[in-house]
């Protein structure tokens, strides 16, 4: 598996934009992104930079034709912050996790029943081995 992309919370908005409508430019993250958080396209652009650093976009093009897409998918992204939400918050535990959504009361009949059946899924697969 590769190595994982950590982002931060600003970035993951931009990321969630290119993965759902990939490529766009600089304007358009800018202006899909401005009713939620305001951002300029000066702060998009710099945001971009640093996407493209840790090696999560790709430009593609030149100037103002430049055009932005996710250069990881979304799968490599969320398995690295599932990691690390799961080592700061419950000490790298899933069952302390999941125990804490059912002790609130978070878990649906449905969500227990597609838990189950991906805990079934994943015995069969261990069962293989």
């Amino acid at each position: 598996m590769p190595d994982p992309i950590y982002l931060s919370d600003g970035e993951w908005k931009i990321m969630n934009l290119l993965w759902g409508s990939p490529p766009r430019s600089g304007a358009e993250l800018a202006h899909a992104l401005a009713g939620d958080t305001g951002w300029s396209r000066a702060t998009v652009h710099i945001m971009l930079g640093r996407l493209a650093e840790k090696g999560a976009v790709r430009a593609e093009g030149e100037g103002r034709t430049r055009r932005y897409a996710a250069a990881v998918p979304r799968e490599q992204a969320t398995a690295g912050e599932t990691t690390r939400f799961l080592e700061r918050v419950y000490q790298g535990s899933l069952r302390n996790m999941v125990a804490s959504m059912a002790g609130q009361g978070a878990l649906s009949r449905r969500e227990i029943d597609e838990l189950r059946a991906i805990l079934q899924q994943a015995e069969q697969e261990v069962g293989d081995e």
